[in-house]
């Protein structure tokens, strides 16, 4: 074959083999009925999404023009040397169709006159009817409503649940019918009351929370009142929220409320004890056989549990550099209830036992149980908690 017929011949083949090779990479790619389904699911819920946040603001757009009518805003005013000034601004809500409405006690507490002021512009003066400073809660009374300020319903505690869609209405720095919108960031807080004493089961929310914000109502997404806006927990340059706001939990209102209304006042039970949620460092020190309880720090002289067997600290020691009271007993129920926590303790005697009644604790000491029990009685105004 002489060389001119090789070179065809090469081309011939070089231009085949680019033929086969384009043929090779423009055959589309097979897709098996599944994953054909599975496109087309995730399409659906990509186009579903939108509308599924159409329905939430519109979910939240209406509760608005349910609830804000029933919200109020709070002016307080002092008599200074003669002179009446304004004092503070506050929110709250419509309890009854009687005129009483919750607010905090913070936002009341001892000033010389309130007026209240509806989302018609409407307004009236209020007196305080009662209030609560363990539960920074207080109930003042109107004597006029308007005809769409209704009455709010409350929520289940049991409903609850972190990551739940949350919504704010107050008066945030005097902005009237401010509306916010969070989650619940956390259930059981502890939080400071006006008093020596805390407010357990509190709500913790990344609604935004502001002054004026105070006693206006924490609700669901069904419109029904969870909770009532209490603190803001700042980083200590200024006051504005800063991500975490706490509220007085429907479970303290549903006691608490009704008997400001009936009272003027609620009596709290107390243990008269002070103490802390076991640790791992206090666990060592103590070589304890359990790793939940409610430490007693110390027995309050002349409370409670000051005449039963119950004990606290009784000397400290050091444990890794740490000094660390021990020698006190770790309550690990009470009248049959498990006490996980401090936290459980304080929940259980405030929210189910009243002044004079009987409770059993169960507590672990040198690694034995023992039961004790302690006649609870009313929480004093004031109290020194120091040994």
């Amino acid at each position: 074959m002489n060389l001119k017929k090789i070179l065809i011949l090469i081309g011939l083949i070089s231009s085949l083999a680019a033929i086969i090779s384009c043929n090779i990479f423009s055959i589309p790619l097979i897709t098996t009925p599944t994953d054909a389904v599975n496109t087309e699911e995730v399409s659906e819920q990509d186009e579903n999404l939108p509308s599924l946040i159409s329905n939430e603001e519109a979910i939240i757009v209406d509760l608005y023009k349910k609830v804000n009518p029933s919200v109020v805003n709070i002016s307080t005013y002092l008599e200074q040397n003669k002179v009446v000034i304004q004092s503070g601004q506050g929110s709250g809500f419509v309890f009854d169709q009687n005129g009483h409405i919750v607010t905090n006690s913070h936002v009341v507490h001892g000033v010389d006159d309130i007026e209240v002021y509806f989302s018609d512009s409407s307004t009236s003066h209020a007196e305080v009817l009662g209030e609560d400073l363990h539960s920074d809660l207080a109930v003042i009374q109107v004597d006029y409503l308007p005809e769409n300020a209704n009455p709010l319903p409350f929520g289940d505690m049991e409903d609850l649940s972190v990551g739940q869609t949350v919504v704010a209405i107050g008066n945030p720095f005097g902005l009237g019918g401010t509306l916010t919108k969070g989650i619940i960031s956390a259930l059981g807080r502890t939080i400071p009351a006006l008093t020596a004493f805390s407010i357990p089961q509190s709500i913790q929310t990344d609604a935004p929370i502001n002054p004026g914000n105070s006693g206006g109502p924490l609700l669901n997404l069904r419109g029904e009142v969870i909770g009532v806006n209490a603190q803001i927990e700042t980083d200590g340059s200024s006051r504005a929220n800063s991500g975490i706001g706490f509220a007085i939990p429907v479970s303290i209102m549903e006691k608490v409320i009704p008997e400001l209304i009936e009272n003027g006042e609620y009596k709290w039970s107390w243990l008269g004890v002070t103490g802390r949620t076991l640790d791992p460092t206090l666990i060592d020190a103590m070589k304890l056989s359990i790793r939940k309880g409610a430490y007693i720090s110390s027995v309050v002289e002349n409370g409670p549990s000051s005449n039963s067997d119950l004990r606290g600290a009784e000397k400290l020691v050091v444990i890794s550099g740490r000094q660390v009271e021990v020698g006190g007993d770790v309550i690990i129920a009470i009248d049959d209830v498990a006490v996980n926590s401090f936290e459980d303790l304080l929940i259980y005697t405030t929210l189910h036992t009243k002044p004079g009644q009987e409770v059993t604790l169960t507590v672990l000491r040198d690694n034995k149980e023992k039961e004790i029990k302690v006649t609870v009685e009313e929480r004093p105004s004031t109290i020194d908690f120091s040994p």
